[in-house]
């Protein structure tokens, strides 16, 4: 009797999988009554992924960027205005106090924390703030001339400046404060958390969790599913531990926070085990005692700052500065190499009927889902969307001409997109078709640590392509070996380490004549 019931859990808990998760995503308001039903009470206005979450965090790189490119812009344009021979012949003792203002009101702006825009934070005292520090570097630029000179300054230029200044980081912040405002109210910078473990501290935790609302709980998994409601305060049982390695709501999930007695030290480190190769941060909730102690427990759980600009750098700086490297190096790419693009078009287009470019699904960042472009190297007839056939060597579905791009790579060149769109980067692990098989069995089946690898944007070339393992995977080793460089590269990730990659992909791949592409 007991099997019997495990067995229809199991098989409830598989007929509530967010299979219908994506048509949410994409049209949350035709979403029938049903579905909405099973996502539970917390119901976001909007779905994003990890990948797009993380776009809203780093806004804040592009929010003081931008303070940057115009503090020193007004700066160098008033120096030029105010100096009859112009930038180049302007006095030190001019020169030094205007930059020397600039500096202060950027490095203020950085250490008093005004691009925090934390939670709860008021507009009006922000943007007071701004004005406060920009007024503080005019005033300093002006103090500096007069030490210089030790005479009364000239004050028509620093007034000129000082008031620009102003104006232009008021108008700067007030619209940054409105996006954060907007991207708060729609749901942008709300963390998305799962529960494994159906027990009175996930209840607790729900409970509270409601009343906030500055948190969503989208589902609770349990690997004991005999003795689990089908719901907890409204929020589905979808399943069990294993059931959430597979989730499709996996990509939209921030934290995964275990909701067990932290006192069951055995499954506690069973079930941490089992999730760590999940590329979802994983948090062991500790039951409190009051309720002091779960209003700070969840305020942990719902901070959801933006990307911090102090001290070393973090994930989220280095993920900044991946992007920018990404769109400068990208963008040039996509100029200097479309006339080869043209071309390689022209040539598919006379050697075999069908479309000029192949479409696939594969895995990006946190089991997001991406749609990968190609030129079309297979007879159309052949094509193989799934990866369930590998390529070998003398494949009779490669046409001519895909035999060329295929062995000088050139067949990836429309991946550019992919990087300009922020689905995939230059240089990451190569992004693998879903369901992909090595032999019989699907590749991620294949290494506990396989999802590791989606901790970073999928690139274009990577660590482990200019090591060789590149290609079709033919055995369990060839996939241990390609997770093994893939997770290498990600710890050992830098701006320098990426440029030495790419400047190397080319000669390793085409000096390479044995590796089958």
């Amino acid at each position: 009797m007991t099997n019997a019931l495990d067995l229809d859990r199991a098989r409830g808990a598989h007929r509530r999988d967010a299979s219908g998760l994506q048509t949410l995503a994409a049209d949350p308001m035709t979403a029938s009554t049903e579905g909405a039903a099973r996502r539970g009470p917390f119901r976001p206005g909007v779905w994003l992924n990890a990948r797009q979450k993380g776009a809203s965090r780093l806004a804040v790189h592009w929010f003081r960027s931008a303070d940057v490119v115009v503090v020193l812009s007004l700066t160098v344009a008033i120096a030029w205005a105010i100096t009859p021979g112009g930038v180049l012949a302007m006095p030190l003792s001019r020169a030094l106090p205007l930059a020397a203002g600039a500096f202060v009101i950027l490095g203020l702006m950085r250490s008093l924390g005004l691009y925090r825009f934390a939670r709860g934070q008021r507009v009006p005292v922000h943007l007071a703030a701004v004005s406060a520090v920009a007024l503080g570097g005019g005033l300093c630029a002006i103090a500096l001339e007069a030490l210089l000179t030790g005479t009364s300054p000239a004050l028509t230029g620093y007034i000129l400046w000082t008031a620009l200044v102003t104006i232009a980081l008021y108008g700067l912040h007030l619209g940054w404060s409105q996006a954060v405002v907007r991207w708060r109210a729609s749901g942008a910078l709300t963390p998305s958390i799962v529960l494994v473990g159906a027990t009175r501290h996930a209840e607790r935790l729900i409970r509270d969790a409601l009343q906030r609302r500055d948190i969503n709980v989208l589902g609770v998994f349990d690997d004991r599913l005999a003795r689990s409601p089908d719901s907890i305060e409204g929020v589905p049982v979808l399943g069990d531990a294993e059931a959430l390695m597979t989730h499709r709501m996996t990509p939209y999930v921030d934290r995964i926070v275990l909701a067990i007695d932290p006192r069951a030290e055995k499954r506690v480190r069973e079930l941490t085990s089992r999730l760590s190769a999940l590329p979802n941060e994983v948090t062991l909730l500790v039951d409190p005692i009051d309720a002091g102690e779960r209003n700070a427990a969840l305020d942990r759980l719902a901070r959801a700052p933006l990307a911090s600009l102090d001290g070393p750098i973090d994930d989220d700086r280095r993920a900044f500065n991946k992007r920018m490297q990404d769109l400068i190096i990208g963008l040039l790419a996509l100029v200097v190499l479309s006339p080869v693009m043209l071309l390689t078009a022209l040539a598919i287009r006379l050697d075999s009927p069908g479309p000029i470019f192949f479409r696939q699904r594969r895995h990006g960042f946190n089991h997001e889902e991406i749609v990968v472009w190609k030129f079309r190297s297979m007879r159309a007839d052949a094509a193989d969307a799934t990866a369930s056939r590998q390529v070998t060597t003398d494949d009779d579905r490669v046409t001519r001409v895909g035999r060329l791009i295929r062995s000088t790579s050139l067949d990836e060149l429309p991946q550019l997109l992919n990087v300009l769109k922020g689905e995939m980067s230059l240089v990451g692990p190569r992004p693998h078709a879903i369901g992909m098989k090595t032999g019989a069995v699907e590749s991620a089946r294949l290494v506990a640590e396989y999802a590791h690898r989606h901790r970073m944007k999928p690139g274009m070339t990577g660590w482990a392509a200019i090591k060789g393992s590149r290609g079709p995977l033919h055995s369990a080793e060839d996939v241990r070996r390609r997770v093994q460089l893939d997770v290498e590269y990600i710890e050992r990730q830098s701006l320098w380490l990426d440029l030495w990659i790419m400047a190397v992909t080319v000669p390793v791949l085409l000096g390479d004549r044995a590796a089958v592409r």
